[in-house]
Order: structure tokens, then sequence, then C-alpha cells
């Protein structure tokens, strides 16, 4: 959640969505990173239906409203369009509006030419016919990570792909461990020990994002999937013991009754302030943490159940998608996207939004020059593409997932009735 919405949002950026160790990003070492990664694009379209028009004028959708990305993106996207000759209109749409709005579109064959969508979203709207297919255009998506290719995927096709990802980590308050004498948590039951040894006064142990939307689904999968549990069965044993942690959490006063309301944004409002000893969030909050010089942070991986365990995060980040019109237009369009993901743009988006590499040799390097990005980097080998069990389905069941959260925190329902409602509602 991708901004996931900030994650991703996938989760706002699904979303969406301090500075220690990475004080400064450093262009020389970005940029070497992603010339590592560059993806080979072949310029050609095919011309199947679509909105009509001449080919040096293309549009481009988002849904980004926050910095930097969406201050950075139309600067990125002029710059690619004067190297391919063409003038790019950039529209940003509210996260509400994005995806009704694409699939209005769809169905009238008027797409735009680009769109930058959140990961989970690529597979429903290509199921509609209106994207160009990357791996008959000739992408090449050799290095990367396969959760991230899978990602971009529908129906064995790659529609879509992300020139980084993001995920979610468990940022925490050095100062305020070393004063309690405490090392970051590694499992659930040193998460809840902690939480409440570092809850005092007006600062609460942990702070997480459980409103009800992706977002919300989106911070809560890394538990639910590091569980063991599974999307087509939402009320499974293991689902209620994740959602039990979450319960547990606040209903001990370890994390705050406002957790229902608060987005990612929020929280990560709330650690800076110093109301939360850790925070579940991800590195795109990195450039405003580590703007406040006064705080002092660390990033460890989400702690799992039992040390055996290893955290199975959501992949985060937008991909770049083509939407068919005319040969000309659709030609042009691919040879954006080849832009967007060459060296330069690549080294550029990396800074500013505080993503991955996709290409897996580049992320091993960023995290050996990057001490903060190392926990997001090593949970992306088995981070999980949130499509991969339900494909189309996976809107529905989130929302789902988050309305039972939202029951249980929120609501009182205890987790394996609000599960069960959930698990009621996705199948109908």
């Amino acid at each position: 959640m991708s901004r996931t919405t900030r994650f991703s949002r996938s989760a706002e950026a699904p979303a969406r969505a301090g500075r220690t160790p990475l004080t400064a990003a450093r262009p020389g070492t970005l940029a070497a990173l992603a010339a590592v990664g560059v993806l080979a694009l072949a310029a050609c379209g095919t011309g199947s239906g679509g909105s009509g028009g001449g080919s040096d004028t293309l549009t481009e959708i988002d849904y980004y409203d926050a910095a930097p990305q969406n201050t950075q993106l139309p600067q990125i996207l002029d710059a690619c369009g004067k190297q391919v000759g063409v003038t790019i209109k950039h529209q940003q749409v509210p996260r509400a509006q994005f995806m009704p709005k694409l699939l209005q579109q769809a169905s009238a064959r008027s797409l735009p030419d680009l769109a930058l969508i959140d990961n989970p979203d690529l597979q429903q709207l290509a199921a509609t016919g209106g994207l160009v297919s990357l791996s008959k255009a000739g992408l090449s998506t050799t290095g990367l990570y396969p959760s991230i290719v899978q990602a971009g995927q529908y129906q064995g096709q790659t529609y879509g792909i992300a020139p980084g990802v993001n995920g979610l980590a468990l940022y925490y308050n050095t100062d305020a461990f070393t004063a309690a004498g405490l090392t970051p948590p590694k499992t659930w039951d040193e998460l809840t020990a902690d939480a409440r040894k570092l809850t005092h006064g007006s600062r609460y142990g942990v702070a997480f994002s459980a409103v009800g939307t992706e977002e919300g689904a989106f911070q809560f999968e890394p538990f639910f999937w590091t569980a063991g549990a599974d999307l087509k069965k939402l009320d499974s044993p293991q689902a209620e013991k994740a959602l039990g942690l979450w319960k547990d959490l606040v209903g001990s006063g370890s994390a705050s009754k406002s957790v229902v309301t608060w987005t990612q944004a929020d929280v990560n409002d709330q650690f800076m302030a110093g109301n939360a000893a850790m925070m579940v969030n991800g590195p795109w909050q990195l450039p405003t943490l580590n703007g406040n010089k006064k705080l002092h942070f660390g990033i460890v991986p989400i702690p799992v159940p039992d040390a055996a365990a290893k955290p199975v995060t959501p992949l985060g980040g937008e991909t770049w998608t083509v939407g068919h019109s005319n040969a000309g237009r659709e030609a042009n369009a691919l040879k954006v996207v080849k832009c967007l993901l060459g060296r330069d743009e690549s080294a550029k988006w990396s800074k500013d939004a505080g993503y991955i590499p996709s290409n897996q040799q580049a992320a091993a390097q960023l995290a050996a020059s990057e001490p903060q990005m190392a926990a997001f980097v090593q949970e992306i080998g088995t981070a999980k593409a949130r499509t991969t069990e339900l494909g189309t389905a996976y809107p529905k069941v989130s929302q789902a997932l988050a309305d039972a959260i939202q029951a249980s925190l929120a609501g009182g329902t205890a987790p394996k009735s609000a599960l069960a409602q959930a698990q009621q509602s996705a199948q109908n």
C-alpha cells in the first residue's frame, strides 16, 4: 500500500505510504544502484482501440497528493517527455477517486497513455483489456525480485513494472530504548513487553495505522501473513492470533485507541512528536524523520511470532502502465516508460521517494551503503505481492479485513467474530 496513501500507498502508498544512518542520500551512490537495475524496453506499439489524437502529446495520471512524489514526478515526466520528443500532461486525482476514474475510462477505452497505479490495483485494471502488455512490448524483468515481477502481472503477462518498491518495518526511538535498558524487539512477545514498558505518561509504546481502508489492511498484513494466515480464509486461527496481538496492544494501553483513525502519516507525526516509542511505517517517511535532528531512531524488521519465523511483508509501490490507444501514442508512451525506468530518473525517484530498487543486486548494494534501508531490503526477499493469493478479488477481501480490524479495535468485537464476519463478507 505501495502509499501504499503514501504506500504505495502500494497503499497510501496500498500507500500512501529522523536521521540516523541515512543522513543524506548520496546522488552518486543512488545513480550507481539504479544503473544496475536499468530495464530494457523496446519502443513498439500495437494500436488497438483506445483514444485517438496526435502522438506528440501524452496523458499521465497518478494519485500522489504529498511531497516529495507530487513535487518531483512532474519534473521527471517533463524530462522524459523532452527526451522522447513529446509533451506529457500530468493529472493528479485523489486516491479515493483514482481507481473508479480509471475503471470508467477503461470501459470507454479512453485510458490515459501513462498511469502510475498502486500495485494491488494492477490486475483489476489489466482485466479490462485496456492496458498494453509490456511483456509483448519487449520489457525485460531479468534481475528483478520475482515477487515484484509477479505484482505487475495478470494471466502470465506483465502489464506494469515498478522502478522501485517499499514495505514496512519497525521504527524505534533509540533514546527511549536506551533509557529503558531495552533492545529492539524481534518477536511478538518482546514487542508486547517492550511496548508495555515504554508506555509512560503521554507516550505510547507503539503506534500503527488501523484505519478502515487498504492503508490499515496494508499495515496489518505483515502480522497476518507472518502468523501463517491466508487471505482466502480470513477467519483462520492464525489470523485470529494476529488480530489478537493488535487488540491486546490497544486494550492494554500500549497503543492508542486512536490508531483506528490514524493514517500512516499520522503515525509518523506521533512518532516524531515523541508520543510513540515505536511505530510501524515505511521508508517514504525517512526524509521527514531525518529532517528532525533531535530525533534519534533505528529501524528493524517487523517482529515475528517466534524466533524461527521470518517477516512476510506486503510489497508497496506503484507500477507504470501504458493504456491502449493507437500505434503512435503507444510507441511514444513505451519510450517514456523506458526513460522513467532508466538510470538517472530511477536514481532521482529512489532518492526522493525513499524506495528500494526492484533489481536484487542494486537492493543489496543499497542495504550495504545505507544502513537505514537495510531492514526494508532484508524483508523484500520474503515479501509478498498483495494480489498473489486472490488476483482481482484482492480489493474486496482487503476491505473486509480492514472492516474486521475496525470492528475489533474500535467496536469491541472479539477477533474471532470480527474475522468470521469478514470472511462472510469476502465471499458474498
